[in-house]
């Protein structure tokens, strides 16, 4: 799932600076739009991967094996700044970051819920509606009124339904969005308040706490399958950890609006990866729905006057 950081950039990418060296020294060598698109696969394979095991575990289930592996990823990382969390943080600074792990849970439990009634690439459409509302509702340009049209008219086109497309599947497409939306919001408020990865490693531990009871409840004795929880790891690392490392160094090395720009490729890749790994044949009117909302992100992202900056995180 794409997970913005800032109004007008569409990435995860801005919550991760400490790498091993060598890992940055070997991505160094690759073009950032190569990091890119790698990225925008890699998340795309992890939502294909996941919806391939909702006949075995329930939607819910595996949100929560994904926000677990985030959790203990980011909390390794960040584990010298949690030991003097409450020492150095103050009970707002915390309650930022809970409400930030709330959103996530919300956010990834709709899209999955979307993911499991209609295809991938519809569900990312409809989902990118929320970091291209708060793009154009920051930029106050008369111009992104065009985009907001265009958007929306991509969306009234899926939300006509056909035999793939279900009106509960849009819902959650659209709870799913309005999550992405308050994730960029609170992200850059939770990036003002801690370092490096320590607050996305807070918010994810409270995210799959949330996600817990009703995983494991709907989840029952599939989680303790191995081959399920093998899976699921490799869902929570290709859809979270692995994107955000490339599409940071990509942030490194190229401009904020370009890689807002490539980021609006997403839709387009996941509905190619649902075909291609699920099955998932589009009709005529869903791939003009998916142009319609990628050229609305594209000339949103273009008709910016300056790239707005990452929160330093």
């Amino acid at each position: 799932m794409a997970l913005a950081d800032t109004p007008g950039s569409y990435g995860r990418g801005g919550w991760f600076r400490a790498r091993p060296a060598g890992l940055r020294l070997s991505l160094g060598s690759v073009p950032p739009p190569a990091l890119i698109i790698l990225g925008i696969v890699s998340v795309q394979v992890g939502a294909g991967l996941a919806k391939n095991l909702f006949g075995q575990i329930s939607p819910d289930a595996i949100v929560t094996l994904r926000l677990l592996t985030s959790a203990v990823v980011l909390s390794v990382m960040a584990r010298s700044a949690l030991r003097d969390l409450r020492r150095a943080h103050s009970l707002r600074d915390l309650g930022i970051a809970v409400l930030f792990g709330l959103t996530l849970a919300g956010m990834n439990f709709s899209f999955y819920q979307a993911m499991a009634r209609i295809p991938l690439g519809v569900a990312v459409t409809i989902e990118f509606i929320g970091p291209l509302t708060v793009a154009i509702v920051a930029s106050r340009r008369r111009l992104d009124l065009i985009w907001a049209v265009l958007a929306l008219g991509g969306v009234a086109l899926l939300a006509r339904g056909s035999g793939d497309v279900s009106m509960t599947g849009v819902a959650f497409g659209l709870l799913a969005a309005v999550g992405w939306a308050l994730y960029i919001l609170l992200s850059g408020a939770t990036g003002k308040r801690f370092s490096g990865s320590t607050g996305l490693a807070i918010a994810s531990v409270v995210g799959a706490a949330a996600m817990m009871p009703v995983g494991i409840a709907t989840g029952g004795s599939a989680l303790l399958d191995p081959k399920i929880l093998l899976i699921g790891l490799g869902v929570g690392l290709l859809s979270s950890v692995i994107p955000y490392s490339l599409e940071l160094e990509a942030l490194r090395r190229m401009p904020a609006q370009v890689f807002g720009i490539l980021m609006s490729l997403e839709p387009a890749v996941a509905a190619l990866v649902g075909l291609v790994f699920l099955g998932e044949i589009l009709q005529w009117r869903e791939w003009l729905a998916i142009g319609c909302v990628i050229a609305a992100c594209v000339g949103a992202t273009r008709s910016q006057q300056s790239p707005p900056e990452a929160p330093e995180a």
